[in-house]
């Protein structure tokens, strides 16, 4: 296409003429900025190009990084990764060769993005997430996205979604809540990892995490607040049983004193709550199941009290109503799974990893399936993080109640609470935290 062909399909001449006008009523001290500026709204941001790249997680392990242009500006991305991929959740594409990153490197999923992913988005309309999504679906055309990657397509897709939020000129957090079609947005309360252990720490201790939630608190902020300084109570109390030794953090910056029974890391826990003085404000959550636990300490949540095919025992725990049972591994936010545990009332919770599905558009849909359930929805990182808070803005956008995004430390977790700091600012006097809400905001 020619210059002039690329003027005339744009109307562009007539668009300068009319910024040039603009800036003339203005009076404006800089008309040159005046007029780009007035461009930029009238001319319609499309996809440009789209370069990704391999980067490393916090874990050290590659993952893909994108950068999505548009006539408006560069948007960036990555994603996360878990320790494990289940039957049913989307596939990461590595690249096997054990001569690169012990065989996880992703340079295919990278090739797919700056080949194919992107010769199919150049030209389309960033705010059309879910034609955007579906394009890159149907590119793929396998049911998990073992083809192109589900890391490659959720990369693309969140980047999209930063431009098409950038495209309307409002925050991500409210593009995500008109893409869902919900009316209000919801501060989610934080789910702090405080204790690690299992696959995610070097101690004894077989549970994988204990984590807290600041119910009682007024705003996120105070919720932040206290999680810190629960945090910081606890390596006092963990350093006085054990040792410095037991203030080593796991992956996702919890503590990991070396411990072997849950009772014990609940006693450190309910210690460290009691020196804040916060009292019953906070509540606590883990991922086993143990009924005298939940009637003894103020246990709210539970993740996957027993195997992910074990429905039946998951089903009869969770219709005792002693908590809420969040569905995890046994879900794997697949739609096709949580069906089945509605059907069942197998749980009454669900949680969401944005990268076991493959797209925002995807992840939407499964959170409307649970939110039609009358379902709590709790937003969730993974052990694998990078330095994008997305997760954040997803949470508060689709006002899933609950955020679990590790410890209050660590760059790569207080990155998506510091966030919902700003998000919080931003919002002013309409901004609303879950708190005592958090198990359904609806």
């Amino acid at each position: 296409m020619s210059v002039q062909e690329y003027l005339d399909k744009h109307t562009l001449s007539r668009k300068i003429e009319d910024a040039v006008n603009a800036a003339v009523r203005a009076k404006t001290s800089d008309p040159v900025l005046f007029i780009a500026n007035h461009m930029k709204k009238a001319v319609a941001s499309v996809i440009t190009k789209v370069k990704a790249r391999q980067i490393l997680d916090s874990r050290g392990i590659p993952t893909v990084e994108v950068d999505l242009h548009t006539n408006k500006g560069v948007f960036r991305a990555s994603v996360p990764s878990g320790d494990s991929s289940g039957t049913y959740e989307a596939i990461e594409l590595r690249d096997g060769d054990k001569g690169m990153y012990l065989g996880n490197s992703v340079a295919k999923a990278v090739k797919n993005i700056n080949e194919r992913i992107s010769e199919a988005l150049i030209g389309m309309d960033p705010k059309l997430q879910a034609q955007i999504d579906h394009a890159m679906i149907d590119l793929d055309k396998t049911e998990k996205k073992n083809e192109l990657g589900a890391n490659a397509i959720l990369a693309v897709s969140i980047a999209a979604c930063k431009a098409g939020a950038a495209e309307k000129e409002v925050p991500l957090c409210k593009h995500l809540s008109d893409l869902s079609g919900r009316a209000n947005m919801t501060l989610p309360v934080p789910a702090f990892t405080v204790l690690s252990g299992g696959n995610h720490a070097s101690n004894h201790f077989a549970i994988q995490e204990i984590m807290i939630l600041p119910v009682g608190a007024s705003r996120f902020e105070e919720a932040l607040q206290w999680g810190s300084e629960t945090y910081h109570h606890l390596k006092a109390v963990v350093t006085e049983k054990n040792g410095n030794m037991g203030c080593n953090v796991g992956e996702d910056g919890g503590l990991t004193p070396d411990i072997s029974s849950l009772k014990e890391g609940l006693e450190l826990v309910k210690e460290a709550i009691n020196r804040t003085g916060y009292g019953d404000k906070i509540k606590i959550a883990i991922d086993v199941a143990a009924t005298n636990f939940c009637i003894e300490y103020p246990i709210v949540f539970i993740e996957d009290p027993f195997d992910k095919e074990d429905w039946e025992h998951t089903k009869y725990f969770s219709n005792l109503g002693i908590c809420q049972v969040v569905g995890d591994d046994l879900l794997m936010s697949n739609s096709k799974r949580v069906e089945r545990a509605i059907q069942e009332s197998a749980c009454n919770a669900l949680l969401l990893k944005v990268n076991q599905i493959g797209t925002v558009t995807e992840a939407i849909e499964v959170v409307k399936l649970a939110r039609d359930a009358q379902w709590g929805v709790v937003t969730s990182h993974r052990c694998g993080e990078t330095e994008d808070s997305f997760i954040s803005d997803l949470s508060v956008g689709l006002a899933t109640g609950v955020i679990k995004a590790g410890a209050p430390c660590r760059g790569e977790r207080t990155m998506k609470y510091n966030q919902l700091l700003r998000i919080e600012e931003e919002l002013g006097d309409q901004a609303v935290y879950a708190g005592e809400d958090w198990r359904q905001t609806l």
